[in-house]
């Protein structure tokens, strides 16, 4: 692989819309309309989230956001690698990119609502890899058999 870059991206972008797509197209066949919480691009320039995208070689291949619900606790939102290029831990990097951006931001916890039918499978045991842990709901969520809530308690926030 090429180098690697995270960087904030901006959701309206034609690049990223098209993947954003696809993971509203993934999260939409999977779950019903009353568990989609997937944000859609306005949902994303809201000014309590922060959009990033990695790039190999100039080419997006994976996007990822924190929205900050309080002065401690952020949501990872909007979690997704390119189809062609998963397998190959560009999920993991943005994660931990995502991670150390809360850390250096002084939040405390981290959580994530993500389905729970087996087509999300991969990216709860992305989660789990890094710590997360099965959770009750937070936010303004409401608990679901289609939904899994995970959380990390940050250690080493400034």
């Amino acid at each position: 692989m090429g180098d690697s870059t995270i960087s904030t991206a901006d959701p309206r972008s034609a690049e990223v819309r098209r993947l954003l797509e696809r993971h509203l197209a993934f999260a939409h066949a999977q779950v019903p309309p009353e568990d989609r919480h997937a944000l859609d691009v306005d949902g994303l320039t809201d000014p309590s989230v922060t959009f990033y995208g990695l790039r190999i070689d100039g080419r997006l291949l994976a996007v990822g956001a924190l929205k900050r619900l309080d002065d401690e606790h952020v949501e990872l939102k909007s979690m997704h690698t390119a189809e062609a290029a998963r397998r190959q831990g560009l999920g993991r990097s943005m994660l931990d990119h995502l991670l150390g951006v809360a850390r250096d931001r002084g939040f405390r916890r981290v959580s994530i609502e993500t389905g729970s039918v087996g087509a999300f499978a991969p990216a709860r045991a992305l989660y789990a890899g890094a710590g997360f842990m099965e959770c009750g709901p937070f936010g303004s969520y409401r608990s679901s058999p289609n939904t899994t809530f995970m959380t990390l308690q940050l250690s080493g926030a400034p």
